[in-house]
């Protein structure tokens, strides 16, 4: 029985060490703080991150890193990008053989780079794929019929990762693009707090419908820039994960949106959140990189000024509204390798 490590135990992180302890691995769930990781043990319940669900006894739940990776053939990171540096730098030596799957979504402030990148750069080379796509843990955890991308450059991988998650509710595909389902994954949450300010503010679908299609193109015309292929982001990891994140009642970057067209601001909002909308962080780095590679992000910049600089949501709804008028027609949709 193959031990597998899952570091973090947020919502996602509880969900598939409930999906992996199913298909028969031996899971160890680590717990950052001992007195949480005290109350999963006992209660068997994640009541912060996923209330109603029942953590079977079977995995193991632990705040210490050595005990949840030693002798894990295979880790699992699911932290807050914010956070995932910070965390990597704590963990003990690895084995080389050691299979690291990454299942953070988001961008690191300053430096930019995909959680991949951190990973490999914290902890050395190492086999590496990542695992993303429309999943939102309440309906993991439930075996709610899902279906996902495992993306690595190298094949086997990819395949490995496929192999390891693939269950009659759980589908996964490969990809080799790790950059566009990396950045799919990322900038998908920015395009959510989009749609919830118009959910917030009285609009209907159609306006949804507008940013959830101009956002891909936003998505997609930056992540090209960046190596990614065009048509990745129309698949799962692109398309699928921003129309879950832009619609669904357990999309915590739609939730924050929606607030904030209702009139609250971000700090406000964020004081009695214990989830993180990892789309409030990553729109920094968008916005920051965007105007650095001369991409224009229309949707995204307006975001970012109503969170960081308190524009009127109104008043970014004029400026989207009122921009020089264009053809839809984008090369960037038109060719491919």
């Amino acid at each position: 029985m193959e031990k597998i490590a899952i570091l973090g135990a947020g919502g996602w992180g509880t969900a598939l060490s409930i999906l992996l302890e199913k298909k028969g691995y031996k899971v160890f769930l680590w717990e950052v703080f001992p007195e949480y990781a005290e109350e999963l043990r006992s209660k068997r319940e994640n009541y912060k991150f996923l209330p109603g669900i029942s953590i079977p006894s079977q995995i193991q739940i632990t705040s210490s890193l050595e005990e949840a990776v030693c002798d894990a053939e295979i880790i699992v990171i699911a932290i807050p990008s914010r956070y995932l540096r910070d965390t990597l730098k704590m963990l003990p030596p690895l084995p080389p053989s050691v299979l690291l799957i990454s299942a953070v979504k988001g961008l690191e402030e300053k430096t930019f780079k995909r959680m991949s990148q951190v990973i490999l750069e914290e902890l050395g080379e190492f086999p590496m794929g990542v695992l993303s796509g429309p999943s939102h843990a309440e309906e993991v955890a439930r075996g709610i019929p899902t279906a996902v991308v495992a993306a690595s450059p190298k094949e086997r991988v990819a395949r490995r990762i496929q192999e390891i998650f693939n269950s009659p509710f759980f589908r996964v595909y490969t990809h080799d693009d790790i950059v566009g389902v990396e950045l799919g994954g990322a900038l998908k949450n920015i395009i959510a707090i989009a749609c919830g300010i118009s959910d917030g503010l009285g609009y209907g679908d159609n306006t949804k419908a507008a940013l959830m299609t101009r956002g891909l193109t936003e998505i997609a015309r930056l992540g090209v820039s960046l190596g990614g292929r065009p048509s990745t982001f129309w698949g799962l990891a692109g398309m699928g994960d921003l129309v879950v994140t832009c619609t669904s009642r357990y999309s915590r970057n739609r939730y924050v949106g929606e607030r904030i067209g209702k009139g609250e601001k971000w700090e406000e909002i964020e004081k009695d959140m214990i989830k993180v909308a990892e789309g409030v962080y990553t729109v920094k780095s968008a916005y920051e990189l965007s105007k650095k590679r001369g991409i224009p992000m229309p949707i995204t910049e307006v975001v970012y000024r109503v969170l960081y600089e308190d524009l009127n949501p109104l008043e970014g709804v004029k400026i989207l509204m009122t921009r020089e008028p264009r053809s839809e027609k984008e090369e960037i949709f038109e060719k491919d390798d």
